[in-house]
């Protein structure tokens, strides 16, 4: 068993990763570390909550730090963490720059230690869902996926301060979730096409971004977000030579967090028939056909385990180390198109 403390007692700690971790058999959750001390979240029976950091550096039954703190912060807590002996788990997003993040890769494997991104929306119901469609071979050789991840928070970028921040950007903050999508499953692409804007105006906060991977002769991967989409767009829709699939729902796992609605629970993160994309295509008799496909349950803790088997028994990480230094290769592209 690992034992595992938290940096940071917020949103992304309570909401995003001990409901996973807690589940997991081969993980003990010993120690919460917060410099504030006071935090809205329930505390937990038989976890140590301490605003001392010397209380997770100082206990070797620490094995794994987890690094839940603003983004600025990432970096140099990873470093300290590893330097201490621990392995580490990241936030996304991982660091500001892909320089960072070769350096901190490399100060892990001096050490022979294990430190990775947190990809969470890896396993996510839809991504997970599109996958099986494209891999069920129905929709042919692949021309265009659209993936999409819209709010409609206009107050967010309008009383945004400072007005514009690398690491609380919009394509950093959630742009995250769409790249490592598109590069664990489509990998590296030949080239990658720019749109990010500050839609507000220069200087302001980072509030859209629409980039196109392109893979082939033919094939283009789109992740598409904006602030001001009052009515959101699908979160998934692919074409191909044979026919198409929408998925027009996100993954469930979020909203049910946000209403304590824990995994584990009967019904946890599953899509309602409702909620089920369409699939229509020409069957090889040359007739059409349109179905709704069951989406896939998502899980989080998959990370988790993922972590476990990497440190306990050597298995290759989920996320690997090249996959994040090329997503913040293009973050740190994008984000410096914008006229600040």
């Amino acid at each position: 068993m690992i034992s595992v403390a938290y940096l940071g007692n917020g949103k992304s700690t309570n909401r995003y990763h001990l409901p996973y971790s807690l589940l997991n058999e081969n993980l003990h959750i010993k120690t919460v570390c917060s410099p504030r001390g006071t935090s809205p979240w329930a505390t937990i029976d038989g976890v140590a909550y301490t605003t001392d950091i010397e209380d997770v550096w100082g206990d070797p039954d620490i094995g794994l730090v987890v690094v839940c703190t603003p983004t600025d912060s990432h970096v140099s807590l990873a470093r300290a963490a590893l330097d201490r002996g621990k392995n580490v788990l990241v936030e996304k997003p991982f660091s500001v720059s892909s320089a960072e993040a070769r350096d901190l890769f490399a100060h892990a494997a001096e050490r022979g230690l294990l430190i990775q991104a947190y990809q969470n929306r890896r396993f996510d119901s839809d991504f997970l869902t599109v996958q099986k469609v494209i891999e069920s071979g129905v929709l042919g050789d692949l021309f265009e996926v659209e993936m999409h991840f819209d709010y409609f928070r206009p107050e967010i970028p309008t009383l945004q301060n400072p007005a514009f921040s690398v690491g609380s950007s919009f394509l950093y903050g959630h742009g995250c979730h769409t790249v490592d999508q598109v590069l664990s499953y489509f990998g590296t692409p030949a080239r990658v096409h720019y749109d990010v804007r500050a839609l507000l105006g220069a200087g302001r906060m980072n509030d859209y971004f629409d980039l196109d991977f392109y893979y082939g002769p033919a094939l283009k991967v789109s992740v598409k977000s904006s602030y001001f989409r009052i009515e959101s767009r699908p979160s998934f829709v692919v074409h191909g030579t044979t026919g198409s699939f929408v998925k027009a729902s996100r993954d469930r796992q979020e909203e049910h967090l946000k209403l304590f609605y824990m995994p584990g629970s009967p019904g946890f993160g599953e899509d309602l028939p409702e909620h089920y994309g369409t699939l229509t295509y020409v069957d090889p008799a040359g007739t059409w056909r349109q179905e709704r496909v069951p989406t896939l349950t998502g899980d989080y803790g998959r990370i988790y385990e993922g972590v476990y088997q990497s440190i306990a028994h050597g298995a290759p990480k989920i996320v690997t180390d090249e996959q994040t230094i090329a997503q913040m290769e293009i973050l740190e592209t994008g984000l410096g198109q914008i006229a600040r």
